[in-house]
């Protein structure tokens, strides 16, 4: 049983599914209705953690071949730069190296190649980039729906509007979980994928899950003119990032994570502040001083699941059939098809069985071990994102 239907617990479902288990998905309200809907959709392989790097690769091909194997999921393959500043390109490279002994397409491109792929951009305070060619977007809601369809084929059950309020585990072995009509469902193993509510129903099982939400804005932006499919570009250097959306426009989001706003993820601002548009608007001057006729079309807010060190707990517990997928901090898009394997690796051989990614990184324990996972080659000033 998974409890949660976002991106990853539908992702783990079919892929269990996929391997001949018999899976329920209990979704309090509809597939893709918490933070998957307000994902910003970038597919990048750029990580410091080889792990994650990994993962990312691997679901690429997933979203490459959607459309055969899965219908429409938004993918557009414009290509992916980062840039960094002088102290950060040392790691920049070292990160390019590392990627390239995994297999991931990436290597090092100048301001030159960079003004070609962003015209209307400003490189000059840039020391250093890097490029992944089949990088891009893709839509979240799309890919969870995409990701129903296919467990449901191979035989999976879609429980929505069915929230779970307790998972019953008398003597530490999970027997299922109570629903809020007070109705049981029997299982044997439950796999607890609800995003930032996901400590809350750990809690009374003497699982202590350090997750918490934490708000971020986006602004939807109107370029004033025709870009075409610019590549997605993160900007370390004013800590912020910018890809292509539906109709022209470009969505613009935060990768100054140094000051978290914690939210509660049942009730929180949804709407994009006066002070996030200030702060946006003179980073989208500074970066793009072309875009002489650029403006505001909106904007809106959701949450990360957030762990200490800003990456996932995918892993079993002190309880005997409970496995957790959830404190995503932002990762979750681009690595969901990965993440589902390993999910059902976990489920079904006990441990992951790809190579490239050993479970034990994402293992709850870390945290009580103080052994964050964190990143061989950090950015100063945005390792929480990489």
């Amino acid at each position: 049983m998974i409890v949660g239907g976002g991106l990853e617990g539908v992702s783990a479902a079919r892929s269990l599914a996929a391997r001949g288990v018999t899976v329920t998905v209990l979704e309090r309200a509809t597939v893709g209705s918490g933070g998957t809907g307000k994902s910003s959709g970038i597919v990048r392989c750029h990580y410091g953690v080889p792990s994650l790097a990994a993962m990312a690769w691997k679901s690429l091909t997933v979203f490459e071949n959607a459309p055969e194997e899965l219908g429409d999921v938004g993918f557009r393959r414009t290509g992916y730069v980062v840039g960094v500043g002088e102290r950060n390109a040392a790691a920049l490279r070292a990160n390019l190296a590392m990627h390239r002994g995994l297999g991931i397409e990436a290597h090092e491109i100048g301001h030159d190649d960079v003004k070609e792929l962003w015209p209307t951009a400003r490189t000059d305070d840039f020391a250093a980039f890097g490029y992944e060619p089949r990088g891009g977007y893709g839509d979240a809601y799309s890919t969870a729906q995409a990701f129903t369809a296919a467990a449901r084929r191979d035989g999976a059950v879609i429980r929505q509007g069915t929230p779970v309020v307790a998972i019953e585990a008398p003597a530490g072995r999970v027997t299922g979980v109570r629903v809020a009509d007070g109705s049981f469902v029997p299982a044997g193993t439950v796999v607890l994928a609800a995003g930032p509510w996901s400590p809350a129903l750990a809690a009374p099982l003497g699982v202590e899950l350090p997750i918490r939400a934490m708000r971020e804005q986006i602004m939807l932006i109107d370029p004033g003119e025709d870009l075409g499919d610019v590549p997605v570009l993160s900007d370390l250097v004013a800590l912020q990032y910018v890809r292509a959306e539906t109709g022209g426009k470009l969505l613009f989001g935060n990768s100054d994570l140094s000051a978290p706003e914690w939210a509660d993820p049942d009730s929180y601002r949804n709407r994009a502040e006066e002070s996030f548009m200030e702060r946006t608007a003179a980073r989208l001057e500074h970066r793009f001083p072309g875009l002489i006729h650029a403006g505001f079309t909106g904007g809106y807010a959701g949450c990360y699941d957030v762990t200490p060190d800003f990456n996932p707990i995918i892993g079993t517990t002190g309880v005997e059939g409970l496995v957790v997928a959830a404190g995503f901090s932002g990762h979750g898009f681009k690595i969901a098809p990965a993440v589902g394997e390993l999910v059902a690796d976990l489920v079904v051989a006990g441990d992951s069985l790809d190579p490239f990614v050993p479970a034990s990184d994402f293992r709850l324990s870390r945290f009580v071990e103080e052994c964050p996972l964190t990143s061989l080659h950090p950015y100063e000033g945005a390792g929480e994102m990489r």
